[in-house]
């Protein structure tokens, strides 16, 4: 039987009287990958930031790798959770080299300052950039990369203190079509990959799950639309109601498309 990874219960996070996700039930087992769906504030990104420990829910119950989050040491949660976002990435100091980046994952800080790193950091470090097809950026400035090699670096960077839950949040925004493939087809190789981590993904358009992705969510206005195997979720009633227009949804080589449907 697969092992649950996060399991949560009627969760919901209120701020200044408006209650930005609601009533989430959801649970994440150790051979599933799920990527969520939804228009700008649907709570995407406030349901990954009470999985990765950085927000307690107000309403329910949230347990992420067996520790309840209102209970757990988050420091320790947060160790064992990978988290690639654009919130993070805002916290690197530009002059960063990339190969300090990743490292200083293994610490959970940002910036690298005196402390020691043995040749294992190193060797690892140069590892998963190689795999993320970074290897030649190791010397770079973290503010001279361009947008695709940006969120290549804090994919590997998310990787690197070997986390049980990877979280991705909207890795493949603002890229054009090429840097788009090639950040897709790199976590494509992720999540095939039998000791990666289990992914849980973000994004707003469904052109942008990779391939290999076994379930989904979809979510509106803080609330869980449906989830559930990704054949399942993606269908045309599903996914017009997500995001208020009907669309016509397509599946080519295990990729998805959506447009909307002509008008009558």
């Amino acid at each position: 039987m697969p092992a649950e990874v996060l399991r949560l219960y009627g969760v919901g996070v209120s701020r200044d009287r408006s209650m930005l996700i609601r009533d989430v039930n959801w649970t994440v087992r150790d051979d599933e990958s799920w990527v969520i769906v939804g228009p700008n504030g649907a709570g995407k990104t406030t349901l990954l930031q009470v999985v990765s420990g950085l927000m307690p829910p107000t309403e329910g119950f949230a347990e992420v790798l067996g520790e309840p989050v209102n209970g757990a040491d988050l420091a320790d949660l947060r160790s064992r959770v990978g988290i690639s976002s654009a919130a993070v990435a805002e916290q690197v100091p530009r002059g960063e080299k990339v190969i300090d980046l990743v490292m200083t994952a293994g610490y959970g800080i940002l910036g690298r300052g005196a402390e020691y790193y043995d040749s294992f950091d190193l060797i690892r470090a140069v590892e998963l950039l190689d795999a993320l097809g970074c290897s030649h950026l190791i010397r770079r400035r973290f503010g001279t990369l361009s947008e695709g090699e940006r969120k290549r670096v804090q994919i590997a960077r998310s990787l690197m203190a070997d986390p049980e839950l990877l979280l991705l949040d909207e890795p493949a925004a603002g890229l054009d079509l090429g840097g788009r493939e090639e950040v897709l087809s790199r976590i494509t190789a992720l999540v095939r990959d039998p000791g990666s981590p289990v992914l849980v993904l973000v994004t707003h358009h469904v052109e942008e799950v990779p391939e290999g992705i076994t379930h989904a969510m979809l979510m509106r206005k803080g609330a869980v639309i449906a989830a559930g195997p990704v054949a399942d979720v993606f269908t045309e009633r599903n996914l017009s109601r997500c995001f208020g227009v009907p669309l016509i949804i397509e599946r080519r080589a295990d990729r998805w498309m959506a447009f909307a449907a002509p008008l009558r």
